[in-house]
């Protein structure tokens, strides 16, 4: 099995190919202080950024999962995922809700995604 780390930290990775199969860490929000849409665009423009830079799109999606700081906000982050997802292909998906590791971190999203090519 190939094993690839993109952008290694000494805690963790963004990224980790194995074959070709892309595991995203889970990605979080930029502003801790916006609401849980903003934070959801924030979310979703990270995967678009990190699945671009191995070569990947949404369509290469193959399940992401949401967690919530308060799932009473799944209406509002589901409003923004239907503005941002591919209706031809979505990925499969779960969303829970968790505590989440920061004060203000009110979404936070991890993808597995197919390398293409």
């Amino acid at each position: 099995m190939t094993l690839t780390r993109f952008q290694p930290s000494p805690r963790m990775s963004k990224a980790v190919v194995a074959d070709n199969i892309i595991h995203l860490a889970g990605q979080v929000p930029d502003d801790l202080d916006a609401d849980v849409a903003t934070q959801t665009r924030q979310v979703l423009a990270n995967i678009d950024s990190v699945l671009a830079s191995l070569g990947a799109s949404q369509a290469d999606l193959m399940s992401i999962q949401v967690w919530l700081d308060d799932i009473s906000d799944i209406g509002v982050m589901n409003e923004v995922w239907d503005a941002w997802v591919d209706p031809q292909n979505p990925p499969a998906r779960a969303t829970g809700g968790v505590r989440l590791a920061r004060a203000g971190m009110r979404v936070e999203m991890i993808a597995v995604a197919r390398l293409p090519g």
